[in-house]
């Protein structure tokens, strides 16, 4: 039986970041500039997480994908069409409010020369004041939105939420938004970095130059009938959202309680919430990820036991 993998988080400097990943986390971030993301496991051309310790300490995700799939993510995957591991998983810290984005639906990614993002949002943290910006308000039509654009007042159209801690957003292509300051959220996606700006506060960016944006593409990509969204709480046995892309519920435990892992025969990510939890010896706090490999039929089932209080998030691939 396969122990649970870690792998190395990696760090991404943000204009809008802070350091909560430092003080809150724990983490040992690499300078002292605002760091907004932590990409905690990705397999993208350009950033790949590699596994800290163990038989594949050193391999990348995509070495994990390619090389030792039933081994690691399960025999129900052996086939599965993505080159790359279909997931992108990340803790933000947002000290400043982000850009005013959209990522592009399916149906026109291509033609934008970028890549479809469905993605969702857990808050981990929040402060009183946080804000969640997603969809318009109602009544509002694209060509009032253009006009609102032009005259850089295009905020007072967005759609805002007051977001609690343990509540979470499904955030479908298409859908404007915008996370807020105070918030520290953990994000679920499939595996794509195409984000559109339309809107970025008339600041600059950490080069002291204004952020690009990408009004046109902006344009094309909004779902302009996607209106008032509302936060969600986990629903019937901690489900969260089920997707085609990610299936993704919460449980929790007192300290010293055991919960059995769902579905052994495939792989399952678990991600702290709150508190710290152990899987056969490997111990994870809050913000900490493990990838945990499918059992064999003749293995003993899989249980995560509470250190302390704890909540976690169970990611799966559908």
């Amino acid at each position: 039986m396969t122990p649970p993998l870690r792998f190395q988080p990696l760090y991404q400097t943000r204009v809008w970041g802070g350091r909560r990943l430092e003080s809150v986390l724990g983490r040992e971030l690499p300078d002292a500039q605002p760091y907004g993301e932590s990409w905690e496991l990705c397999d993208r051309v350009e950033h790949q997480s590699r596994v800290m310790g163990g038989v594949y300490e050193g391999l990348s995700l995509h070495d994990l994908w390619t090389q030792h799939r039933e081994r690691v993510f399960g025999r129900r995957y052996v086939n599965h069409p993505a080159e790359r591991f279909p997931m992108l998983l990340k803790v933000l810290d947002c000290e400043d409010v982000l850009s005013l984005q959209v990522h592009p639906p399916a149906s026109i990614a291509a033609r934008l020369g970028g890549e479809p993002k469905t993605e969702m949002w857990y808050v981990m943290d929040a402060s009183p004041r946080a804000t969640i910006y997603a969809g318009l308000r109602a009544g509002v039509t694209r060509d009032d939105f253009v006009r609102a654009l032009d005259v850089g007042q295009v905020a007072e159209l967005v759609h805002r939420v007051r977001p609690r801690k343990d509540q979470f957003m499904f955030v479908e292509s298409g859908r404007l938004h915008a996370l807020g300051a105070g918030l520290m959220v953990y994000e679920i996606q499939q595996n794509s970095d195409t984000t559109y700006r339309v809107f970025d506060w008339n600041r600059v960016g950490l080069d002291g130059k204004p952020r690009e944006l990408h009004v046109p593409a902006s344009l094309a990509s909004i779902d302009f009938a996607d209106v008032e969204p509302a936060l969600q709480e986990s629903g019937p046995e901690g489900t969260l959202a089920s997707c085609p892309w990610f299936d993704v519920c919460t449980a929790d435990a007192l300290a010293g309680e055991s919960v059995p892992l769902k579905t052994p025969e495939d792989f399952v990510c678990i991600a702290v919430m709150e508190g710290s939890v152990d899987l056969e010896g490997v111990v994870a706090g809050k913000g900490s990820l493990l990838l945990v490999p499918p059992v064999d039929s003749k293995d003993p089932l899989r249980a995560v036991t509470a250190v302390s209080d704890s909540r976690w998030l169970e990611i799966r691939l559908p």
